[in-house]
């Protein structure tokens, strides 16, 4: 069976968002590195070249694949801010509604610049998709 190809890497996440460009995408990536750590309580880690994640669950599927994943995260991209919240299992359309600009993926959010998005609502959104994944998975800080 294929080996997950985005794993920790232990990289630093501080020199990550250094390099991170254009300097506003920076500027948002180090916002949401604050709110993720505030909201979930863990602190970052570098899971493959650009994903920053928050926590980990561990997944047996039925076919007898299983692994590990980030529980959270983000990654900066030149033209999205890509969220991992949404476990895909829960429907969130109540708080999405309130979140402000936004777009869907399968198990993504793609968010242009964050001053057009209620914080408040997207750390209420990263609490909700957790609570989700908890109920289906074991879910910890590492």
């Amino acid at each position: 069976m294929a080996e997950n190809k985005t794993v920790p890497t232990g990289a630093s996440v501080a020199n990550y968002l250094a390099t991170v460009m254009p300097d506003r995408r920076r500027a948002d990536a180090l916002v949401l590195d604050t709110l993720f750590q505030r909201t979930t309580g863990w602190q970052p880690q570098m899971w493959g070249p650009s994903i920053i994640g928050y926590g980990q669950y561990h997944y047996t599927y039925d076919s007898g694949r299983q692994g590990d994943f980030l529980a959270t995260g983000f990654a900066p991209r030149k033209a999205n801010m890509v969220v991992y919240i949404m476990p895909g299992y829960a429907e969130f359309s109540d708080i999405l509604a309130r979140l402000g600009p936004h777009k869907l993926g399968k198990s993504c959010l793609y968010l242009g610049a964050l001053n057009r998005i209620d914080l408040e609502v997207l750390a209420e959104l990263i609490t909700a998709g957790l609570q989700d994944l908890r109920q289906r998975w074991p879910v910890d800080a590492t």
